[in-house]
């Protein structure tokens, strides 16, 4: 009985081994039986187009080009959505969203009439939902409405159309404020040819609502601005320092109606005085140490746009003993009680200012905010340059605005100021 069970597992693993050899013997064989195979369909592949139609079907549609600048400065746009029921493209500068036309294969598309040379924030608007635009890369950064950008190129003589001079240098600094109680950053521009021997004057340039303290080089390009300006003779050699713009972290944010934050007067007063008390306490000395900048007053200018404006008014004219150049591009923010906000600023003004400059375009709607600030100047006998401009609440307004105010910085008494536009 042992022996026939023994037998019979010895039988059952020889026809295991036998399996194992035989299942071996396959592998080795696989690679004669695929690779002609392979090389059969490699032969059939570039004819096999007409043997399957179907996949012909299931191909991506072409891609869409978006935006695409014409010869005649006009800008088509385009989006696919075969599932919208409208689709407009909210253009920077433009009061109303334009609407777009849908084609066969679902891509929407309108071609403007020619713009002016410059840079273009838009975004499209489908069925309400505002979108970037999928097929540009280019964007313009914003804390609350980001957006697609547009270059409509210009000739070099445009001051924010980059050239072949030489360029200056833009530094990010972080740093931590127990003003304001946050980690925060500022940027510094330093012209072409810094020399840690020469003490430069300053300029404190201010973004506006929304933006981040990039806001003036990504999208206002002051860096292109003061690097053209400075290679043609037209502004002196300084330093840019562009902080972040918020006291009150809390006063960028979305809320209900856009606006209300500006309606709250203690949340606007407590923005614009933490903003001040951190400028002067931890910003500037933060600059004076870390590059060669004159301390003089009258080497020190501070201006800035929408909200920077009224920052740039309400630090500048409450502080004359540390600016003697003041600008406002479309100042947003000041509130009805001037007198209040600038108790002590009065005739005698007009022997510390050398330039307070303040612009706005005619098409703004803070254009009557701005005309009901510089009357009540009128009655406090403060000397000032009012420049009204064509245009709107857009950044093609403030390049302008820029690109006038820095020639006017820094001349000796004897040269005088021109106000220009």
């Amino acid at each position: 009985m042992g022996n026939r069970k023994s037998k019979i597992k010895s039988q059952r693993s020889k026809v295991k081994s036998q399996r194992s050899q035989g299942k071996r013997g396959i592998l080795h064989l696989l690679p004669f039986i695929l690779y002609p195979l392979t090389f059969l369909l490699l032969l059939l592949a570039p004819n096999a187009w007409h043997l399957a139609p179907a996949l012909h079907a299931q191909q991506p549609p072409p891609a869409v080009i978006s935006p695409e600048v014409g010869a005649d400065r006009g800008v088509t746009f385009r989006f696919r959505d075969p599932n919208a029921k409208e689709v407009k493209v909210a253009i920077e500068g433009m009061r109303d969203p334009v609407p777009m036309a849908r084609d066969a294969q679902g891509v929407w598309s309108v071609t403007t009439e020619p713009l002016e040379p410059d840079f273009y924030g838009y975004s499209f608007i489908a069925d309400g939902v505002g979108l970037l635009d999928p097929m540009n890369a280019l964007r313009k950064p914003n804390l609350l409405f980001a957006s697609s950008e547009v270059h409509v190129p210009g000739p070099s003589s445009l001051p924010w159309e980059e050239n072949d001079v030489p360029h200056g240098v833009v530094h990010h600094h972080f740093y931590h404020s127990k003003v304001v109680g946050d980690d925060r950053d500022f940027y510094v521009y330093t012209p072409p040819g810094y020399d840690q021997k020469v003490p430069y004057p300053v300029l404190y340039l201010l973004h506006g609502y929304s933006d981040d303290a990039s806001g003036w080089t990504a999208v206002g390009r002051a860096n292109v601005i003061l690097d053209n300006l400075i290679a043609e003779g037209k502004a002196m050699p300084m330093l840019v320092v562009m902080p972040l713009g918020y006291g009150a972290p809390e006063f960028v944010q979305r809320t209900p109606q856009f606006g209300s934050v500006f309606r709250d007067a203690k949340l606007r007063e407590r923005n614009m005085d933490r903003f001040r008390q951190a400028l002067l306490e931890e910003v500037i000395p933060a600059v004076e140490a870390a590059y060669h900048v004159s301390g003089d007053r009258e080497k020190r200018a501070i201006a800035g746009l929408s909200m920077g404006g009224a920052e740039s008014l309400y630090t500048g004219l409450n502080n004359l003993d540390r600016f003697a150049w003041v600008g406002s591009f479309s100042a947003g923010g000041l509130g009805e009680d001037f007198g209040a906000q600038f108790p002590k600023l009065d005739s005698n003004a007009k022997s510390q200012l050398r330039l307070l400059w303040i612009a706005c375009g005619k098409d703004d709607t803070l254009i009557q905010a701005n005309r009901k600030f510089r009357a009540w100047l009128d009655t406090k006998a403060v000397h000032h340059t009012d420049v009204e401009t064509p245009g709107m609440h857009t950044w093609m307004v403030w390049r302008r605005n820029l690109s006038v105010f820095a020639p006017m910085l820094f001349r000796p008494a004897s040269e005088g100021v021109a106000a220009g536009w």
